[in-house]
């Protein structure tokens, strides 16, 4: 599976369980972290652990591990780090405290619209 591959399953998966606002970033230019950045955010503390679980679920089913998974103990942020794609899930709160999008406003933002369902694409 390639990394555009890759990127496109984190974000129909993302975005099947109703992750809010998702979000990526090309960010291969400006730092050597990673090719990507997918920011999404929860609802809820169990809402964002579903979201990352998700992820994580489907992308070893396709046997791919992410190299680290980072969180907070309240699950109001988790990153699953895949070397050349880092998941950013957030609880609403703690991306608007982190505000990655505009750390990273160098990034080239990713059209994505045609992997969402109509109502998460009206919000993008």
């Amino acid at each position: 599976m390639d990394t555009r591959e890759k990127l496109e399953l984190i974000v129909k998966t993302l975005d099947s369980k109703r992750g809010e606002d998702i979000q990526a970033l090309r960010v291969a230019d400006i730092t050597i972290l990673a090719d990507y950045f997918v920011i999404v955010n929860g609802t809820s503390n169990t809402h964002t652990r579903t979201l990352a679980d998700e992820v994580e679920f489907q992308l070893s089913q396709k046997g791919i591990e992410p190299e680290r998974r980072e969180a907070d103990t309240g699950n109001t942020w988790i990153i699953l780090d895949y070397a050349d794609i880092i998941v950013h899930v957030f609880y609403k709160e703690q991306r608007n405290f982190y505000k990655l999008e505009s750390l990273w406003a160098d990034g080239e933002p990713v059209d994505i619209s045609s992997l969402l369902t109509k109502e998460n694409a009206d919000e993008n």
